[in-house]
């Protein structure tokens, strides 16, 4: 029999919460913004952890896979399998976010061949996927709040926004790894 949470009756979200989830969203991405590009990068050489942009895309394929049984999980009803899967999903997703500002602190951006035949699709994928990060982290934030506060009406319409959203992020992020390593 699938696990069930009790109705929430019905909660008013706090604007104040909302504001300072965008508030820290947009930070996030100014910060990144910055790293990519006024920041010089601190390892030049590449020399420390050469590693992160494989462990990022496995971060981000970690996350894909989360997201994916979340959403299998909530359609077979079964609620707290679902809340596992996506505290999974945002887990992998967090580490990711933190490895890759080191990674961009580290060795700034990764360049590629504007020569090369796969440049039109890449570039297009990439700034969808840079776009899409940017609007996908502020979602994220408070479709989680909105489920840890229990306000299962609104988490649920958010989510239907969220997740697709979020899915791709997650897939474009490792497509565009592999497009780099296999360039490079």
């Amino acid at each position: 029999m699938p696990a069930t949470v009790p109705k929430p009756t019905n909660l008013r979200t706090p604007p104040g919460i909302i504001v300072t989830i965008l508030i820290l969203s947009a930070a996030a991405s100014a910060l990144i913004c910055w790293l990519v590009y006024f920041h010089a990068p601190t390892d030049v050489a590449g020399t420390h952890l050469r590693s992160l942009p494989l462990v990022n895309a496995i971060l981000n394929a970690l996350a894909t896979i989360a997201l994916v049984t979340g959403y299998r999980e909530i359609r077979e009803r079964r609620i707290l399998h679902h809340r596992a899967s996506m505290f999974a999903a945002f887990f992998f997703s967090s580490i990711f976010l933190v490895s890759y500002l080191v990674n961009f602190t580290l060795h700034g951006e990764t360049h590629f061949n504007r020569f090369n035949h796969w440049w039109p699709f890449y570039w297009k994928l990439l700034a969808s996927h840079i776009v899409l990060s940017v609007i996908a982290l502020p979602m994220i934030l408070i479709t989680f709040f909105l489920s840890l506060t229990g306000r299962f009406p609104a988490h649920r319409r958010l989510a239907r926004w969220t997740f697709p959203i979020w899915l791709y992020v997650s897939v474009t992020g490792v497509i565009v790894y592999l497009m780099q390593a296999a360039c490079q």
